[in-house]
């Protein structure tokens, strides 16, 4: 395995795609944001100050995935064929999964990792008036198909 991100004098590139064949692409990530099951219990009874939560952080994340390629710097601008966001809510956090897919010469578990991240921020973003102790993490990504290599995480 080598790094495909630098040229041969060691600097920054974006990967040439051109050579490669369109397949069908799909990639999956998941995360979590924790918070207090009162933060929770407000988000269900949709007594948050700024709106529907779930329904405003799933816009959110989904906007992130098309936004990819113009926040990390060597992804490539793809078209998206689908992006999906879904909850499961515990006791005291919030799982969010993204499903991204594309036809393309690229992947997109970027876009699925992004969304993640963008979803769980717009969460905590409408929810940090009452609970300045949230804590996002455990981002990765589960899925990803098409192309030379699928992915599984087990």
């Amino acid at each position: 395995m080598e790094f495909t991100h630098f040229n041969e004098n060691g600097h920054a590139k974006m990967v040439d795609v051109s050579e490669k064949n369109e397949t069908q692409r799909k990639a999956v990530a998941r995360g979590y944001i924790k918070m207090n099951p009162e933060t929770i219990q407000m988000i269900l009874d949709k007594k948050m100050k700024k709106g529907d939560v779930l329904s405003v952080a799933q816009v959110g994340g989904i906007c992130g995935a098309k936004k990819t390629w113009d926040l990390i710097p060597m992804c490539h601008n793809i078209l998206l064929t689908g992006a999906d966001i879904s909850f499961e809510i515990a006791n005291d956090r919030v799982w969010i999964e993204a499903t991204v897919k594309t036809t393309g010469k690229t992947g997109v578990e970027m876009e699925a990792l992004t969304a993640v991240s963008i979803t769980a921020l717009t969460i905590y973003d409408m929810c940090k008036a009452v609970d300045k102790n949230m804590v996002i993490g455990d981002i990765k990504l589960l899925e990803k198909r098409g192309g030379k290599s699928d992915f599984l995480l087990k």
